[in-house]
């Protein structure tokens, strides 16, 4: 008896939570969080208007959210928490989350929801939306920039910092309406604009705007201060901005700063906004978000004007403080890369100077000429390097048993698979025959190299350029560049033209002063530039080349090539042997201007390299050289002959250098 009591009581028991259960599942409780859920859904499509809304007309609450969070240019993520039932009314947390700029804005509100009829109604008000919203206040985001950081050259050297400028453009608040039309124009035809579109600019532009037709760092005699305020509406505003010490100095290589294009805003994926400072092209953009910092932000309320000339209050609903940028750090040698750059003002075709320290692999000038458009051919530029390749050659020769005494066969011409090659014009006749490998280098004979062509394979070249430091990864340098290409199989005249450094032989003119730095250094020499590259992203990819700047021979190479450091680096004796040699190109070669260089005696190789389809055909001129603890690369791409057209551009280099 006692043991069915107990069994009927709990069942009873059963029975009782059963029906509460369903009492609760009745009471509207999976109603109302099912619309809290809705409301928080709608809420993040910033979309009210198919809710079921009180206290407002449901379009009229839409119209208001949207305007609220208009200026925030983002939507939310919006969950809904933990729903209180009492009676007909549900209140529960509104747990909002915002992306502004690179900071997170996270708040919760309070809503209410009342049962009408079968419905569960969103009873509306501001504060749904950010606590202590008012009616007719809106959102809107402020930038709080952060300090762009510096890039500092050798000896922490500022290149790039903060310099005046001068903002010269219209500023419509100080002219009339139907002045703006000429006033764009004449401005337009004073600063050499496009008029039709700066034109079309100041039109497009409020009354309240200033439009920038042009920054000048400094004021010219043909752009004063007089011309352009004798326009109407005419200013220019004195600023700031960060600049290298010239508009020219090393552009290329470093980059520039401005406004992001819409391009540049669309590929950052939310990290850059209209009106964001960001790097374009070399340094400035490889490391940009490095530099960059992330800027601060504040929410701010404002409240509608209520009469003419009032300014509205606004109140701040969040804020975040600006991270400054980090300081990249160089190798660039102020003076030498103004002094690479003055060198080549004067020079046509693209062309580039480029200095390393060979101690070090610290690359000091890295100089692009005015003839390459904007584009880094002292890095990027990929040309066969002529006769400077011979003193890969070289070295090949000596891992076979040569020395620089040892005679090779000098002929006037030499034809190998129907294929003629000679010596460049002017060559000495003194020099032709049996001559010894220093004679034959002193002077670029081109025979005597080809001739070597069944001693040295084209396996032992690629391995001898490696040994010099080219066509090897560069793990320090911190920049994208073209590290050289040296094949490793080739046969018949393609072998014959690689002794020359043609075919399909390519360096850049800063792979060409590598390889003449590791015979100054008697060991292989890895360039570096960047010195806290492991701050940004470092990884070497190749540039892709511009419309009209590339190099006539730029197919898409590797900027680091897989090619691991040799395992046969140079020996300090190999680098004494071509030193030997490149001293020789000095004191009795076809370089004996550069004996009247101050200082530490200089070595040097010339190089011509023909390119084209022309006859004659056009022809690439290098030269390269070491001094003292210097390594110097010229190039010039459509330059003659390396010792006419390179050399005396090297000779006023290394003199004014010291």
């Amino acid at each position: 008896m006692g043991k069915m009591r107990t069994r009927n009581l709990v069942l009873g028991l059963v029975a009782l939570v059963m029906v509460g259960s369903l009492t609760a599942c009745d009471d509207g409780r999976a109603g109302a969080e099912s619309a809290a859920k809705q409301l928080a859904s709608s809420l993040a499509a910033l979309d009210v208007g198919s809710l079921a809304v009180e206290g407002k007309d449901a379009s009229a609450a839409n119209d208001q959210l949207k305007a609220v969070f208009e200026g925030l240019d983002a939507k939310p993520s919006v969950q809904s928490g933990d729903v209180k039932l009492d009676g007909e009314t549900a209140t529960f947390p509104l747990n909002y989350s915002w992306n502004i700029g690179s900071a997170k804005w996270e708040y919760s509100s309070e809503a209410t929801l009342k049962k009408s009829g079968d419905k569960w109604a969103v009873q509306w008000n501001p504060q749904l939306l950010a606590p202590e919203l008012s009616d007719g206040e809106t959102l809107s985001v402020k930038t709080v920039p952060a300090q762009r950081g510096q890039i500092l050259g050798a000896g922490d050297a500022p290149i790039v910092q903060d310099r005046p400028v001068f903002r010269v453009g219209i500023d419509k608040t100080k002219l009339a309406a139907d002045q703006a039309d000429s006033a764009a124009r004449a401005m337009a035809a004073l600063l050499g604009l496009d008029v039709e579109e700066y034109a079309k600019q100041v039109g497009a532009s409020g009354p309240q705007a200033f439009v920038e037709g042009i920054v000048l760092r400094a004021y010219t005699p043909e752009i004063t201060e007089a011309k352009i305020t004798a326009i109407p509406g005419g200013v220019s505003i004195l600023d700031s901005m960060a600049l290298a010490p010239t508009r020219t100095f090393a552009r290329a290589l470093l980059g520039s700063v401005g406004q992001a294009s819409a391009e540049q805003i669309e590929k950052s994926n939310g990290a850059l906004r209209a009106g964001d400072t960001t790097g374009t092209g070399g340094l400035q953009q490889k490391y940009d978000s490095l530099l960059r910092g992330k800027d601060g932000v504040e929410v701010v309320a404002k409240q509608e004007a209520k009469s003419e000339g009032e300014t509205p209050a606004s109140k701040v609903f969040f804020s975040s403080l600006p991270v400054p940028g980090t300081t990249l750090k160089t190798t660039l040698d102020l003076k030498l890369q103004q002094l690479a750059e003055e060198t080549l003002a004067g020079v046509g075709p693209a062309s580039a100077i480029v200095a390393l320290k060979p101690s070090t692999g610290a690359v000091l000038a890295a100089a692009s000429g005015p003839g390459s458009n904007g584009y880094n051919t002292a890095m990027l530029g990929q040309y066969a390097p002529g006769s400077t390749f011979k003193i890969v050659d070289s070295l090949a020769l000596f891992r076979d048993g040569a020395t620089p005494d040892s005679k090779v066969e000098c002929t006037p011409t030499l034809t190998v698979d129907g294929r003629t090659f000679k010596n460049s014009e002017g060559y000495p006749e003194s020099s032709l025959g049996s001559v010894t490998l220093r004679d034959a280098f002193a002077h670029s004979c081109n025979t005597a190299f080809i001739n070597a062509r069944d001693t040295v394979s084209q396996d032992q070249l690629e391995s001898a350029a490696m040994a010099l430091g080219v066509a090897v990864e560069a793990p320090k340098l911190g920049a994208d560049a073209f590290l050289g290409s040296v094949p490793g199989a080739a046969e018949g005249t393609e072998h014959a033209a690689s002794m020359i450094g043609q075919g399909k032989v390519l360096f850049s003119p800063l792979s060409a002063a590598i390889m003449a730095a590791s015979v100054g250094n008697g060991a292989p020499v890895s360039p570096q530039l960047v010195l806290n590259p492991e701050a940004g992203n470092s990884s070497a990819a190749a540039a892709p080349t511009e419309s009209g700047s590339a190099p006539s021979s730029s197919a898409s190479v590797s900027a680091a090539p897989a090619s691991p450091p040799s395992g046969k680096p140079i020996t300090k004796e190999e680098a004494a042997a071509l030193s030997d040699m490149m001293r020789a190109v000095v004191t009795s070669g076809h370089a004996g201007f550069l004996a009247q260089v101050p200082g530490a005696p200089v070595g040097a190789k010339t190089g011509t390299a023909e390119f084209g389809n022309e006859d004659p055909p056009k022809t690439h001129a290098w030269i390269v050289a070491v001094h003292g603890d210097l390594a110097v690369a010229v190039f010039v791409e459509d330059g003659g002959l390396g010792a006419t057209t390179s050399g005396p551009l090297l000779k006023s280099f290394l003199t004014a250098a010291g």
